[in-house]
């Protein structure tokens, strides 16, 4: 299958080049950018020789005739312009940007401060998180790549509150993220002495994940409350740890809580369940699909508390995407996503 990546020149486009390279069933034929079209990737990734050696192509949808299926690892804001036109020409696509993940358009215009998608586009966007809307991905030709800190934290709490385990108005999540969450633009905030031997919180009651986060709890769990969610960057590359805790409902344990997300997960490849007594690290995912999710109950304060870690750039977005084509093609869902984690 011919595939094109739009935004290949930032971290989740050459991580998708990254994991396609692996892929038996892709060729890869067009590498789009606007910023930087004209330009070999390895002037900006040397670390692709003898791998790939393409050109930065410029976005041109009439040039896109041979390509089966697409990636947008694009800024939000790009995308919903785009793929009204890619998929009148037969083209599926992924849009790893935010620009597709909220229904509500009026929520996109207050958190992303951009004009919407228009609502028939927003309507055909089918929300990737691969664990939970594995039917409606496979009939899709749109899908709507989760965010990074929404797909650790979905993934944390959607068994607890299907099952009514937890009080949704009780949720509080801390989220830590790497810089290259940022992307690879510059900014002050990001650059070496800044981020060193330091940790900061930032958009504090104001990250665009929050209202992502709130309307997949709403769609998976019909719950509807408010979250508690803070985002602090951690001076690493990549990876994501989401620590939530809740109020419980109902009296458990954790090894009943333990058995139960199991369960959940028992046939989901990329997620695996913690022993009892074992909480996860970035570091056990880096380079890796995988969200690994430790579980304790707090009998002490009637808490339950989740710990959920990904890769920001593989599960948190190329990683994901790619999860998504292989289902929507009928392919084995792990396809060219084997990678053992990279440690140390």
């Amino acid at each position: 299958m011919n595939v094109a990546i739009v935004g290949a020149n930032g971290y989740s486009g050459v991580e998708l080049i990254r994991l396609l390279h692996h892929h038996p069933y892709i060729n890869m034929e067009k590498i789009i950018s606007h910023s930087t079209q004209g330009k070999n990737i390895l002037e900006l990734y040397p670390h692709l020789t003898n791998v790939n050696e393409m050109t930065l192509d410029k976005m041109d949808v009439d040039q896109l005739n041979t390509i089966d299926f697409l990636f947008l690892a694009t800024p939000s804001g790009v995308a919903k312009d785009i793929v009204p036109e890619l998929l009148n020409k037969g083209i599926r696509c992924i849009d790893l940007s935010g620009d597709l993940r909220l229904k509500d358009a009026e929520d996109y215009e207050k958190w992303y401060k951009k004009n919407a998608a228009k609502q028939e586009v927003l309507q055909k966007a089918v929300y990737g998180l691969s664990e939970f809307y594995r039917e409606e991905i496979k009939q899709a030709t749109l899908i709507a790549n989760p965010g990074c800190f929404p797909t650790a934290t979905l993934l944390g709490l959607i068994p607890a509150l299907k099952t009514k385990m937890i009080h949704p108005h009780t949720i509080h999540i801390d989220a830590k993220t790497g810089v290259s969450g940022a992307g690879r633009n510059a900014s002050l905030e990001n650059i070496f002495t800044e981020v060193n031997e330091n940790i900061r919180a930032y958009k504090v009651g104001e990250h665009q994940h929050i209202p992502e986060i709130e309307q997949g709890i709403r769609d998976l769990s019909d719950e509807q409350a408010p979250i508690t969610f803070i985002t602090h960057l951690l001076p690493i590359n990549r990876g994501i740890m989401c620590t939530m805790v809740a109020e419980l409902a109902t009296k458990t344990t954790t090894e009943e809580v333990h058995e139960m997300y199991k369960e959940t997960y028992e046939k989901d490849r990329f997620v695996r369940i913690r022993p009892i007594g074992e909480y996860p690290s970035t570091k056990e995912v880096t380079g890796s699909n995988y969200c690994d999710i430790g579980v304790m109950v707090d009998a002490r304060t009637n808490k339950l508390i989740i710990i959920s870690v990904i890769d920001n750039l593989v599960k948190g977005a190329a990683g994901q995407a790619i999860q998504n084509m292989n289902i929507m093609n009928g392919w084995d869902e792990s396809t060219g996503l084997e990678q053992i984690p990279l440690y140390p």
